[in-house]
C-alpha cells in the first residue's frame, strides 16, 4: 500500500500534537521493521509489548484475512464468531471463571473498575506509585503520574497511593470505602521495576483479609511476556480480576478483562460496539496459538539478555528488560536507532526493551551488542 510522501506536512496541519515522533514505519516482518526511508531496523519495542509474534506473523495475518471476508463487525448484539472460544481459552490460561472484552488496556482497566464498584458497592481504590493504568478517565484516577493525571483533576474513583513493592503501606491505605486494590506485577511504563520476591502473595493475603478487590493489570505483563501466561503465575496467586491488552491480538486493537467465580457484569451493566469483534477474536486465538508455541523459549532468551546486560543496573523478567541509564537515556536510545535497533526510554531515564516472544538467539545477540556500543558511546 502507498504511503503519503508528505506525512511530516499532513500530521503538522491536521493532526493534534499529541506525540513526539519523526520516524514512520511502513512494512514489518518477524522482529523487524522498515521505514518511510527503506531503512531496515531490529524492533526491540514491538510496538510497546504489542507485536509478541512478531510483525505481520502469517498465521496472525491468514486469520484476519480469512475473518475479514467473511465479517467484519456484527456488534453486540448477536452471538460473535470466535468470542466464545477466545474466552475458553484465556479462562483456562488463567483460572479464573469468566472474561469480557475490550478494545484497549485503557477501556480493560475501565471495565475492571467498573466491576468492581457495581459487585462491591464501594467506590475508592488503592494503586501504586509510578504504576501507569490508562488515559481514559477512571484508568486516569488509578494512574500516578502527575504530568498526565494532574491536569485533568478532578478525576473519579478516589484513589490512594502507595509506594511500589510495599504490602504494608497498601493495608494501611485500605479503608471500609475500598472497592479494590490495582497493582502492575511489573511496573513497565515505570521501566521495568520488578517488586520483590512475594510481594503479591502478601498483597493477595491483605486484599482477603480486608475484604477488598485483587485487580492485577496484565496489560503489558500478560500472554507470555514475563515467561508464564500470566505474571501472577509466578507467585502461584489468583486476582479477583486481572487485565490483558497489549500482546492478545499482535496488534489488533483488543483487550479482556477475566474475573473469578461470581464476579461478572450482569445485564446492561455494561457494553462495547466494537469490543470483541469477529476480526480482533480471530487474530487473538491465532496470536494465542503462536504463543503457546514460542512459550517454552522465553526463560532461555531472557537468561541471554540477562546475562548480555550483566554490567549494568539491569531488571529483567521474561523478555521484559529495564537498564537504568539516567538522563542519558533518550541519546542512548538515538544511537541504537543510528545503528539500525529500535529500544524505547521509559520513565526515570530507564530503557525499555520488550522485543517479540518469537525473537531468535542470533537477532537477541545482535540487539544487545548494539545496545552495550551505544550505551558506552554516549554514557
Amino acid at each position: 500500500m502507498k504511503y503519503e510522501d508528505n506525512y511530516r506536512e499532513l500530521e503538522s496541519s491536521y493532526y493534534m500534537p499529541a506525540f513526539s515522533r519523526d520516524l514512520m514505519l511502513v512494512k514489518g516482518t518477524g522482529c523487524n521493521v522498515t521505514d518511510a526511508e527503506g531503512r531496515t531496523y531490529l524492533d526491540l519495542v514491538a510496538g510497546i509489548a504489542v507485536c509478541s509474534t512478531g510483525h505481520c506473523h502469517p498465521k496472525v495475518v491468514q486469520a484476519i484475512q480469512e475473518q475479514a471476508a467473511e465479517l467484519i463487525h456484527c456488534s453486540n448484539l448477536y452471538y460473535v464468531p470466535h468470542q466464545g472460544t477466545l474466552a475458553k481459552r484465556l479462562v483456562e490460561y488463567s483460572g479464573l471463571k469468566k472474561a469480557f472484552f475490550s478494545n484497549s488496556g485503557a477501556e480493560a482497566n475501565e471495565g475492571a473498575i467498573k466491576l468492581a464498584r457495581i459487585r462491591t458497592g464501594k467506590t475508592e481504590f488503592v494503586a501504586c506509585e509510578d504504576g501507569f493504568h490508562g488515559r481514559t478517565m477512571a484508568s486516569l484516577a488509578c494512574t500516578h503520574k502527575p504530568a498526565i493525571r494532574e491536569p485533568f483533576l478532578p478525576l473519579n474513583p478516589r484513589c490512594s497511593f502507595v509506594p511500589y513493592g510495599d504490602a504494608h503501606a497498601i493495608r494501611k491505605a485500605i479503608t471500609k470505602d475500598t472497592a479494590g486494590v490495582i497493582v502492575e506485577p511489573v511496573q513497565g511504563e515505570a521501566g521495568v521495576i520488578i517488586p520483590p520476591k512475594d510481594y503479591l502473595r502478601e498483597v493477595r493475603e491483605i486484599c482477603d483479609e480486608k475484604d477488598v478487590l485483587l485487580i492485577l493489570d496484565e496489560v503489558q505483563t500478560g500472554i507470555g511476556r514475563t515467561g508464564k501466561w500470566f505474571a501472577y503465575q509466578h507467585e502461584k496467586i489468583q486476582p479477583d480480576i486481572v487485565s490483558l491488552a497489549k500482546g492478545i491480538a499482535s496488534g489488533f486493537p483488543m483487550g479482556a478483562i477475566i474475573a473469578r467465580d461470581d464476579l461478572e457484569f450482569l445485564k446492561s451493566e455494561h457494553g462495547s460496539t466494537f469490543a470483541g469483534g469477529p476480526v480482533a477474536c480471530a487474530a487473538a486465538i491465532a496470536t494465542l496459538d503462536v504463543v503457546e508455541e514460542v512459550l517454552p523459549s522465553v526463560e532461555e532468551k531472557s537468561n541471554q539478555m540477562k546475562k548480555a546486560f550483566s554490567a549494568y543496573d539491569t531488571r529483567v523478567t521474561g523478555l521484559m528488560v529495564g537498564i537504568t541509564i539516567g538522563d542519558s537515556c533518550p541519546a542512548v536510545q538515538q544511537a541504537c536507532r543510528e545503528r539500525s535497533v529500535l529500544v524505547n526510554c521509559a520513565a526515570h531515564g530507564n530503557l525499555r526493551l520488550v522485543p517479540p516472544l518469537v525473537i531468535s538467539s542470533e537477532e537477541i545477540d545482535r540487539g544487545c551488542e548494539v545496545i552495550d556500543t551505544a550505551i558506552k558511546s554516549v554514557c
